[in-house]
């Protein structure tokens, strides 16, 4: 568990990915993800899938991205089973799953080469108001956290001898109170931290406040845009004439 929690946590890299723009990211990521909602065969989700992965390599994340998508590789087999159920064919059934696959690896390119602080301009170009970035970014940054403080819990009540893996489902559900109750605890002290560092900070204080840092496009970053928005438009014309 601690494995797959480590994966959802930003770890900066030298990669030239890493070092594009946080907009050229954001947009190579919609791209990824709007091809993987136009498959429909097995060529085009192979092709989907070979894109993604082969971006996470370029970027060297390819290893931490397969520890995030070990809890969409259970809900891709769900998906499988219940389009087989309804009546899909199966290959049918492979393309919807491994397209659910394609999606979400997209989404986790741009989160795992984007540190939070950068989401946080990216937001902030987009003129969305302050108190929602302030609200997306601080659950950005905390869930990993959460995520890591429920397994040290989860470690430490079973030291006490706390079974977790025995019984049905009601009983095992009943076990996990000892562990909600010190997270929530541990979570509400937490936030209360965090909102006393707002206060010393003065957050609310101007209306408009500036940042210390401003999205700049240098010439590779618009290279890199221009030339995935070209390969974009090819593959989707691909996809819809000729694969």
């Amino acid at each position: 568990m601690q494995w797959i929690a480590q994966g959802f946590i930003f770890r900066r890299v030298s990669s030239p990915f890493h070092r594009l723009d946080p907009r050229v990211k954001l947009l190579i990521s919609i791209e990824l993800f709007a091809l993987a909602l136009l498959v429909s065969s097995p060529v085009q989700v192979v092709i989907a899938v070979a894109g993604v992965f082969t971006l996470a390599g370029v970027a060297k994340i390819l290893r931490r991205m397969s520890r995030s998508l070990t809890y969409t590789l259970i809900f891709a087999v769900m998906i499988f089973v219940i389009n087989l159920v309804v009546g899909y064919p199966l290959i049918e059934s492979i393309v919807i799953a491994t397209r659910f696959i394609a999606i979400v690896g997209a989404t986790s390119v741009f989160f795992l080469t984007t540190p939070p602080d950068e989401l946080e301009l990216v937001m902030r170009w987009f003129r969305i108001p302050r108190d929602i970035v302030f609200a997306f970014v601080t659950a950005v940054r905390f869930v990993p956290v959460l995520m890591l403080d429920a397994l040290q819990i989860m470690d430490a009540q079973k030291s006490r001898g706390l079974e977790l893996q025995k019984g049905n489902i009601i009983s095992r559900l009943r076990r996990f109170i000892p562990i909600l109750i010190p997270l929530v605890v541990d979570a509400v002290i937490r936030s209360g931290e965090l909102a006393e560092a707002m206060e010393s900070r003065a957050y609310g204080a101007v209306k408009k406040p500036t940042s210390l840092y401003i999205l700049s496009m240098r010439s590779a970053d618009t290279v890199v845009a221009a030339s995935s928005v070209l390969l974009t438009g090819l593959a989707a014309y691909l996809f819809l004439t000729l694969l």
